[in-house]
């Protein structure tokens, strides 16, 4: 099965992104805008993961959770992968504590690694982020990025991981298979 780890921001920041992006989505016909449904943060994408090595991620994922305490994040900013001017994916930044976040990602990593599914990407550099479209064909989306380089969505907090599972298609879909929460922060 096709699985990733994320983190899902709450129905409020989902609203308020899907109302600063409605107006641009219709004068950007040629991009497919993902579906809101489906946002959200990546944290290791794991790619095709047998059933063993995915029964063995729980009790690993579980523990990368509790080492880190519930994360304060905003949905923030524009920008485009590879860059703007011949973008493939349009995308909102994550604002607020981001080094945790970055830590999280390095832990849900190693406990992947440690179950026998490491993500392909892992060496990469984590660039957090949401992704709002793709482009069929490398576009010119430096002004879709200007109008949104300004947003700042209101802060949130993160208070668990995700192991989702991935049906690729046309229209992606997703199924948070397990979820696993993060320790809260001491008093």
């Amino acid at each position: 099965m096709r699985l990733f780890v994320a983190i899902t921001p709450p129905a409020a920041a989902l609203a308020e992104l899907a109302a600063a992006i409605a107006p641009l989505r219709a004068a950007w016909p040629q991009l497919r805008w993902t579906d809101r449904a489906g946002w959200h943060v990546t944290l290791a994408f794991l790619g095709e993961v047998d059933e063993a090595a995915a029964a063995r991620l729980a009790p690993r994922l579980d523990r990368a959770a509790l080492r880190h305490t519930v994360l304060g994040l905003s949905l923030s900013g524009a920008g485009a992968f590879p860059g703007p001017a011949r973008a493939r994916v349009l995308w909102t930044g994550v604002g607020g504590e981001v080094s945790g976040l970055v830590a999280l990602a390095s832990s849900v990593a190693a406990g992947a690694r440690r179950a026998g599914a490491p993500p392909p990407d892992e060496r990469r550099r984590l660039r957090p982020h949401l992704t709002l479209a793709r482009c069929g064909a490398p576009a010119d989306v430096r002004s879709l990025v200007e109008a949104l380089e300004a947003y700042s969505g209101a802060p949130w907090a993160a208070a668990e991981v995700q192991l989702i599972r991935s049906f690729p298609g046309p229209r992606p879909r997703y199924e948070v298979v397990a979820a696993w929460p993060l320790r809260a922060p001491r008093q």
